[in-house]
């Protein structure tokens, strides 16, 4: 009997990594097939960054909204749901002719990524009792989520080498069509929560984000002055503003403000959002210098990576113990500065950089850097919030890590466009990407300038007195329950 209960939550985890997975996956199997995609569907060098950037701005802006819906119509409901929007849009893209056919697609494929993921962790949550099997469950996720890229990158070099990169996409429909099928059998339905979706609230987020984005792609191509360009920021900012706005008088909102009354927390919200930025942005631009500047196929390029993703999953896993030593704002200081070293190191790129010297030991460092700031500011953006305020605040982390990534990507985009000016072929590409990288080390160093800022302050301590009171009290700093949990998933 006990074995066979044993198989059957074998059985759930597998479901629910497989769901996860996908998620993971997505984001490395587009990004190594980048310079293929561009020329099938004659992308322009702007536009290009759409096809991550549809996905990742739906993808964060919708996460509380999806959050919020697992908890009014239960989590394996929406799980069922997410996978099978994942799913379909994957579809979509795997059959895309246009690139305006594959933003849209990838657009669908944020709101299903958007929908499945907040129920993959609570299922998980709620499936295993705590203890040990938990514990091991959650290794398990922490794990995933450290190799997922590697992973994404290598098959997406094999598929796009040897097949098409539309394979990557296509195989997503069976995975996702035997997820659907297991999930009824072996999935436990959570129990629905009364409340309302803020519907308009997660639609004036993600749209005016979105506009902003658009807007500075745009001028990259048109200018500054031009009247879409003017017309497209003039509408995010108002977007964002209502969004703003409307969060401070809703009684059930998407994002609380009350979450940015903690100083430690509102600093790790920041600075994901800044790390992120130049975080995509140095996958983005540097698989395209592998397979365009040194000649890598698309295979070579996704196992040139694996120095960035192993450093960044040992560092990931060192973390915890780490912090017991130190602290957590130590170790977030530590985890920016490291991939400042590295994103400013590898910017210095060129059409003659060594690879060992000017590609991998900077690939190391950056992936250290890596590791320790998404562990790190995760565990910070949780800190000090309530039981009830767990939820929303481990979303508001992932929305700041993916709205930072999508806004600092068409940032870097429109330097990546005016730069290398007089240059030509592979040399061009080198100045442009050398640029972008540029950028992006700015983006670490301010979000370094943040975690300095906002780390916790220490108590000052009295001299003592010589009288006849007793000594006062010695007081302990106890992180609070939920930031202790969630070291275990940090990586994520």
């Amino acid at each position: 009997m006990s074995t066979r209960r044993e198989q059957r939550r074998g059985v759930v985890l597998a479901i629910i990594l497989t769901g996860y997975l996908l998620v993971l996956i997505d984001v490395s199997i587009l990004m190594v097939a980048l310079p293929r995609i561009r020329h099938d569907l004659r992308f322009s060098p702007t536009s290009l960054s759409w096809a991550q950037n549809a996905y990742t701005l739906t993808f964060g802006g919708l996460l509380l909204l999806g959050a919020r819906a697992g908890d009014l119509l239960g989590r394996r409901r929406a799980f069922i749901a997410g996978i099978a929007l994942f799913a379909a849009s994957s579809l979509a893209v795997a059959l895309a002719g246009s690139p305006a056919a594959m933003i849209l697609a990838r657009a669908i494929q944020g709101v299903g990524a958007a929908t499945l993921a907040p129920s993959t962790l609570a299922l998980l949550s709620t499936s295993f009792p705590e203890g040990h099997q938990r514990t091991r469950a959650m290794a398990a996720y922490g794990a995933l989520a450290g190799i997922a890229t590697s992973i994404g990158m290598i098959i997406g070099g094999i598929l796009t080498q040897t097949l098409s990169w539309r394979v990557g996409f296509l195989l997503n429909v069976p995975i996702g069509l035997a997820a659907i099928l297991a999930a009824p059998r072996f999935l436990p339905e959570t129990a629905r929560h009364p409340g309302r979706l803020d519907v308009a609230g997660a639609m004036s987020s993600t749209l005016g984000v979105s506009a902003l984005v658009f807007g500075i792609v745009h001028s990259a191509d048109a200018g500054w002055t031009d009247q879409v360009t003017l017309i497209a920021l003039a509408a995010g900012l108002a977007l964002v503003a209502l969004f703003i706005t409307s969060q401070k008088h809703s009684s059930q909102p998407l994002m609380p403000p009350r979450l940015f009354s903690n100083r430690e927390r509102a600093g790790a919200y920041g600075a994901r959002f800044l790390f992120n930025g130049a975080l995509l942005s140095f996958y983005f631009f540097m698989s395209q210098y592998l397979q365009g500047v040194t000649g890598d196929t698309p295979l070579q390029a996704g196992l040139a990576f694996l120095p960035a993703t192993l450093a960044a999953f040992a560092a990931a896993t060192a973390t915890s113990r780490l912090i017991r030593r130190t602290s957590n704002a130590l170790m977030s200081i530590a985890g920016c500065a490291a991939m400042l070293i590295g994103t400013a190191w590898i910017s210095r790129v060129s059409a003659d950089t060594s690879y060992l010297t000017g590609i991998v030991l900077p690939m190391i460092i950056f992936g250290i850097g890596q590791g320790l700031g998404l562990s790190t500011l995760t565990t910070g953006g949780m800190a000090g919030v309530t039981r009830d305020d767990a939820g929303v605040a481990g979303g508001l982390v992932n929305v700041a890590h993916h709205t930072g990534g999508a806004l600092g990507l068409g940032i870097l985009v429109t330097i990546f466009a005016g730069a290398g000016s007089g240059a030509h072929g592979s040399q061009l590409l080198a100045s442009r990407v050398s640029a972008s990288l540029t950028g992006a080390a700015i983006f670490v160093a301010l979000a370094l300038i943040v975690t300095l800022v906002t780390r916790p302050r220490r108590r000052r301590i009295l001299p003592a007195r010589v009288d006849l009171e007793p000594p006062p009290a010695a007081t302990h700093n106890a992180r609070p329950v939920a930031e202790a949990l969630t070291e275990t998933r940090a990586a994520a």
